[in-house]
């Protein structure tokens, strides 16, 4: 009875260890070009949101943490808001090896307007930024209400942002929501304007969400379950 005991209870702490190990995501925001403002306060806002859905939150502007043994120990990288080039050729390469072994990747807003010479991060994240209007309110359609992180949200949801046009947008992808180009002026994608999408590449799982420019969406509920639902997917939970 004794042994059975100890053989349950070092399976259960193998598996505490294993979950533990999962549920730990890093924030990378630093920034070579635009620095957004609402960077200072998505980071406590993600944070929060890990202490409320039990996994951990680490953040960094320091690039020097992009080697394999540092990154394994996350369950998703979020790229929040990051612009121009935020990582030299070994640390590419480090992070390709992290998400070809699995990991976990989430791009938030400016994610796309980052590391434009990549082709291998084009892909990851799924489109490049090429302009943007004035902030204004549009209509987007939410085109899959049964995932993770879009089923809370309406079939037409009328928000304020900044919206993006992309100069190129990946193959494959799995549209989440588009944006309504006569709800609003200044868009350039016409008809199919995805604006979150979410796949799985290079053996690991990428997330992206356009939304997140203003300081307002980190305390909008819509907003914040959208980027949970996003950051859960990366990470492998259900």
């Amino acid at each position: 009875m004794k042994n059975k005991i100890l053989i349950i209870s070092i399976l259960a702490f193998i598996s505490l260890s294993a979950i533990a190990k999962q549920k730990r995501v890093l924030i990378f925001s630093k920034t070579a070009g635009y620095h957004h403002n609402s960077i200072a306060v998505g980071v406590p806002a993600i944070i929060k949101l890990g202490h409320e859905n039990n996994f951990d939150v680490d953040t960094t502007t320091n690039s020097e943490k992009f080697t394999y043994d540092n990154l394994k120990q996350y369950a998703a990288v979020i790229f929040l808001s990051t612009t121009g080039d935020v990582l030299n050729d070994s640390q590419q390469a480090e992070f390709e090896k992290y998400i070809r072994s699995g990991g976990g990747f989430v791009g938030v807003h400016a994610a796309t307007d980052t590391e434009y010479g990549w082709p291998w991060y084009g892909n990851l994240v799924g489109a490049y930024f090429k302009s943007h209007p004035a902030q204004q309110f549009a209509v987007l359609h939410v085109i899959d209400r049964n995932f993770i992180a879009t089923k809370h949200l309406p079939a037409d949801w009328r928000r304020f942002d900044e919206w993006y046009n992309f100069k190129w947008i990946a193959p494959g992808l799995h549209v989440l929501m588009k944006i309504d180009e006569k709800t609003y002026t200044g868009g350039a994608n016409g008809d199919d304007h995805p604006m979150s999408w979410y796949h799985e590449y290079d053996g690991g799982r990428a997330f992206y969400t356009e939304l997140g420019h203003t300081d307002e969406s980190y305390a909008d509920p819509l907003y914040l379950n959208h980027l949970l639902g996003g950051i859960k997917y990366a990470m492998g939970v259900n």
